[in-house]
């Protein structure tokens, strides 16, 4: 396997070194950004970090895989507009997908996906291009991840669901069976999707209010 050249320099940049190092055993070689972006720092966490406008030069795609570690940013699309960036560079685009996950699947995801520990995959789910899966969700048989799309941490999403492209999904929001969320939905932390959704469209849950009581003068 190559050495991998990855995109970006915040936080989940910094992870991915440590999962694809420690649990793919893949070997990071470089980071890159925007020129723009990069400062006058000429490494980061111990590696070269050079300009995007030459990263193709320094670290050639035929010895060097690439893989872009930007978040949810934009509704995924600063992620997709980098994905596709590093490939007219002719980089091909690691996937990691943690040896903690459930993969139950027959279907290999696709490139530059980041799926993380404890998810459970069932089988006959099909996982795009760029999808990002954080720690601890459930994807449900027969569902469909199209690319770029970032699923936060203890998702449900039941069965037979579809997940159209550029779609959020915040931490512990849960899907019902059977139902087609619509290019670029945005899903609120805790929410509870029951039916199609609209395209682009936003949806939040109530929020928990402050209780007139102190919690000392409450019995438990």
């Amino acid at each position: 396997m190559k050495p991998i050249v990855i995109f970006g320099t915040g936080d989940i940049a910094r992870l991915a070194q440590v999962y694809f190092a420690r649990d793919a055993k893949r070997e990071v070689a470089a980071f890159t950004v925007d020129s723009a972006f990069r400062g006058t720092e000429d490494t980061y966490l111990g590696v070269p970090l050079v300009d995007f406008e030459e990263v193709d030069r320094r670290f050639p795609p035929l010895s060097f895989d690439g893989f872009v570690a930007l978040s949810y940013r934009e509704m995924n699309r600063l992620r997709a507009t980098k994905y596709a960036a590093m490939k007219a560079r002719g980089y091909d685009l690691a996937s990691y997908v943690s040896s903690r996950c459930s993969w139950l699947t027959d279907e290999p995801a696709g490139d530059n996906c980041f799926i993380l520990e404890d998810n459970t995959v069932q089988p006959f789910v099909k996982i795009g291009s760029n999808v990002t899966l954080w720690s601890g969700n459930h994807i449900g048989h027969d569902s469909v991840i199209e690319d770029h799309c970032f699923i936060s941490s203890h998702v449900v999403v039941s069965g037979h669901v579809r997940i159209q492209s550029y779609c959020f999904l915040g931490v512990n929001s849960t899907l019902r069976n059977g139902i087609t969320l619509a290019p670029a939905t945005l899903v609120g932390a805790g929410a509870v999707i029951m039916k199609d959704t609209v395209e682009k469209g936003v949806y939040m849950p109530q929020r928990a209010e402050l209780f007139k009581k102190k919690s000392d003068e409450i019995e438990l």
